[in-house]
């Protein structure tokens, strides 16, 4: 266990509680079973690592990697009794989905050693754990997106602008320090290289395009025990999806193409939606709030689109991935009959400058989002506004 203490404070000597991602006061850090999903690369470890040298007892804390090799030859709950046995309280734990039987040790730990709070880190594909132990009635879950735009801001000019509701943004009401940085200059930065906490790391795209392949190659194969031929038969399905998006579904044409069957494509289009390499876009049914079939599918976030496809990315495709991208965060997003988006009965269509009120008139309540203008003018609203939703 020495060796597990000594990784762990080395970490903790190089993590930085300058920038915290906003996920972190929303938590409830007493509860007993903490899961935090998301994608690879949006700053997981980082949030937990902060927390720990912000408020923790270091004396009653252990930071562990799942994947380490101490985990070749111990068990997690036999970890955790020794560690709590030493007068630990709270364990932490990275990269859980790379144990085999987490969820089982993860309950005996929860129902045997009561008095220690874990707090685990994993890919947001282990929503689709099926079989193992049932954690859902003993975990509090939260979910880490990238970067939002408002974040994006305060961690690269050093600000520390607020957040705001979706009825804020719409009534104007986004304070914007312009007489320092026009918006839509760092707007544009962000589109391309924003979404990560890592932008300003060389070789930005290069890096994530390194972190998708690791997803589909390792994260989701791993997962779903898929073997080889699956594995290349998934990164074949991304590449498909990366030059057409936004795509309407055509699973015949894909089975046919990607020489996939009919029964496997669904299973493989969820994988890489719960795994954050893409959204889902469905309607909902009428007068109830369900989900039904799925309208569109898009990249993640731009920054996908910019790594992933041949040729420079559709700019009406990048409105409506940065506008979708944020607002699933926090709120239900669905297609609108009559536009692009509808969320909580409000009609949103996504465009450019010259785009007009003709696709919205017949809409109760309708917004024209535009990518290309500073300020609110009556129900036009500037698409970057809505990167401060979160």
């Amino acid at each position: 266990m020495e060796t597990l203490y000594r990784t762990f404070k080395l970490q903790l000597e190089h993590t930085s509680t300058t920038f915290v991602r906003f996920l972190h006061d929303r938590i409830a850090w007493n509860s007993r079973l903490i899961a935090v999903l998301g994608a690879r690369g949006v700053g997981k470890t980082t949030l937990l690592l902060q927390h720990i040298k912000l408020y923790d007892n270091l004396d009653e804390v252990l930071f562990v990697t799942a994947d380490d090799f101490y985990f070749t030859t111990h068990r997690l709950f036999d970890l955790a009794f020794q560690f709590f046995s030493s007068g630990g309280k709270r364990l932490y734990i990275d990269e859980i989905h790379k144990y085999k039987g987490w969820s089982r040790e993860l309950k005996n730990i929860y129902d045997q050693i009561p008095e220690l709070n874990v707090v685990y880190i994993g890919s947001s594909v282990l929503d689709l754990e099926k079989g193992g132990a049932d954690l859902s009635r003993r975990k509090v879950e939260y979910k880490l997106p990238g970067l939002s735009f408002r974040e994006f801001v305060n961690l690269s000019q050093g600000w520390n602008l607020p957040s705001y509701s979706l009825d804020e943004i719409l009534s104007g009401k986004v304070d914007f320090p312009s007489e320092e940085e026009r918006p839509l200059k760092l707007f544009k930065e962000y589109l391309a290289v924003g979404y990560y906490p890592f932008f300003r790391e060389t070789e930005y795209h290069l890096r994530l395009r390194s972190i998708i392949a690791q997803m589909v190659e390792s994260d989701i194969p791993i997962f779903a025990d898929m073997n080889v031929a699956s594995s290349v038969k998934l990164k074949k399905l991304l590449y498909a999806l990366a030059q057409s998006v936004p795509f309407k579904p055509n699973y015949a044409k894909l089975e046919r193409d990607l020489e996939i069957s009919r029964n496997t494509l669904p299973d493989y289009v969820n994988y890489l939606e719960k795994a954050g390499i893409i959204n889902l876009l469905r309607e909902r049914v009428q007068g109830m709030k369900l989900l039904e079939k799925v309208e569109k599918i898009y990249l993640n976030n731009t920054n996908m689109a910019y790594a992933l496809s041949d040729a420079t990315p559709d700019i009406g495709n990048i409105r409506e991935t940065v506008f979708f991208s944020w607002m699933r965060v926090g709120y239900f997003v669905t297609s609108s009959s009559i536009s692009d988006f509808e969320i909580d009965g409000r009609t949103f269509e996504v465009g450019g400058k010259n785009k007009t009120q003709r696709q919205i008139k017949q809409a109760k309540e309708g917004y024209v989002v535009k990518d290309d203008i500073e300020y609110v003018y009556q129900n036009t609203i500037p698409l970057w506004m809505f990167g401060f939703v979160y």
